[in-house]
């Protein structure tokens, strides 16, 4: 396995981008800079991009943190024909990349009668009390012989350890649930979790009986002691009755009250706590004028700055008719914490609108001063720009980042 340094972006630029109806500011955002880092290769594309940050002050040797992508390709045929986890990485925010490498460690494991399970829909975050950068996500089981995930296979929280020194990944292990058939199909995938400050995680997982049942979502307390991912307890369970219930959560603090955002097939939903465990009844989510948000079938992730609260987002109706499930271009809101509600006016485009859309994408607060969102672009084709990066920049300091 090697590790090689690139300078890859091919464009980088303030957003331009005129999209019919998203055309609001917000005063905390100063500009969004889009790039492309990597091109997909023949026969895949990039997916499931994600940011993670080891802070400044975590690696005495650098002017500045390191940022790891995580990412894995999918073969252009088939249907989540995922291949194992690749990482890069960038110790100057970007200006310079190592890698995408694979690694072993978290490469597809094949399992009797041909199967494969693959680590998937994974997220890494640092873990402030045991100063590691964790992965979360979630499994699927593929078959190779029908070139797909098995309809009613099940599913696991999967979980990774990076070490900094030599930018690996520890094996991928599996969190363990409670012996309860509910939690046969119980997944991280694609979620934003929250450390507390004693350092137990609330991590945010959806459930039930296979990937096309009625899902529900919970919170998971968990332990880490830098090594091992142990379950505690979990709250309320929530979900709807019709389409796959709720998925792929994403969860985030807020002036010292947890807000929850949930995926369905029909519309977006958005609930909040006190506590992280225990939440209201979720709402679907709105505009500010009572509209609805138009978000259905993918996910959102919260952008968090000390000032203001702002969710990322794809939805109907800014001439996309033609995008799979309206998949881009991903927008940026300020949302009203307290009514919880998407304040229409700020609206803003976060990442472009492309044939055929984005994947599943991430965000995360970078530095005091910027916060990133990163996608990979769906059937990319060969040379193709296949991952996007998208900077925020902000108009203040985000004092939420304590460690730059």
């Amino acid at each position: 396995m090697t590790t090689r340094s690139v300078r890859n972006f091919l464009f980088a630029f303030t957003v331009m981008w005129p999209t019919a109806g998203v055309v609001g500011e917000d005063s905390l955002i100063s500009s969004i800079e889009v790039s492309h880092l990597t091109a997909a290769p023949e026969g895949r594309y990039w997916m499931h991009v994600r940011p993670g940050v080891i802070p400044q002050k975590e690696v005495s040797t650098q002017r500045s943190p390191i940022v790891v992508l995580t990412m894995q390709l999918t073969d252009d045929g088939g249907t989540h024909m995922f291949h194992g986890i690749s990482s890069m990485w960038s110790d100057d925010l970007g200006q310079t990349w190592h890698g995408p490498v694979a690694h072993d460690s978290l490469a597809r494991r094949e399992q009797p009668g041909g199967l494969i399970e693959v680590p998937v829909d994974s997220t890494p975050a640092f873990h402030l009390p045991t100063r590691k950068l964790l992965l979360t996500g979630a499994t699927f089981w593929l078959d190779p012989k029908i070139n797909r995930d098995i309809r009613g296979g099940p599913s696991d929280t999967s979980y990774s350890v990076y070490d900094s020194t030599a930018h690996q990944w520890s094996d991928w292990q599996k969190l363990k649930m409670p012996n309860d058939p509910r939690f046969r199909y119980a997944r991280a995938g694609c979620t934003q979790r929250v450390d507390l400050p004693n350092g137990e995680i609330l991590l945010p997982i959806y459930f039930g009986g296979d990937n096309n049942s009625i899902h529900s979502v919970t919170i998971v307390r968990c332990q880490f002691d830098g090594k091992q991912l142990t379950y505690m307890e979990h709250g309320n369970e929530m979900s709807v009755d019709f389409g796959r219930g709720f998925g792929e959560p994403s969860l985030t603090r807020f002036r010292n009250r947890f807000y929850l955002t949930l995926r369905n097939d029909k519309q977006g939903y958005v609930t909040a706590s006190s506590d992280g465990l225990h939440f209201d009844e979720p709402r679907v989510w709105t505009f500010d004028d009572g509209e609805p948000l138009g978000n259905y079938n993918t996910q959102q992730h919260w952008g968090t700055h000390s000032d203001g609260l702002f969710l990322a987002y794809t939805r109907r109706g800014v001439d996309n008719d033609e995008i799979f499930r309206h998949r881009s271009p991903v927008l940026i809101s300020r949302v009203d914490h307290e009514s919880l509600q998407v304040i229409r006016s700020s609206e803003q485009v976060l990442l472009p609108k492309l044939k055929d859309g984005f994947g599943n994408f991430g965000v995360c607060n970078i530095t005091s001063d910027e916060t990133w969102a990163t996608a990979g672009r769906r059937k990319a084709a060969a040379g193709e720009p296949s991952v996007y990066l998208a900077r925020i920049k902000w108009a203040e300091k985000n004092r939420l980042v304590e460690t730059d």
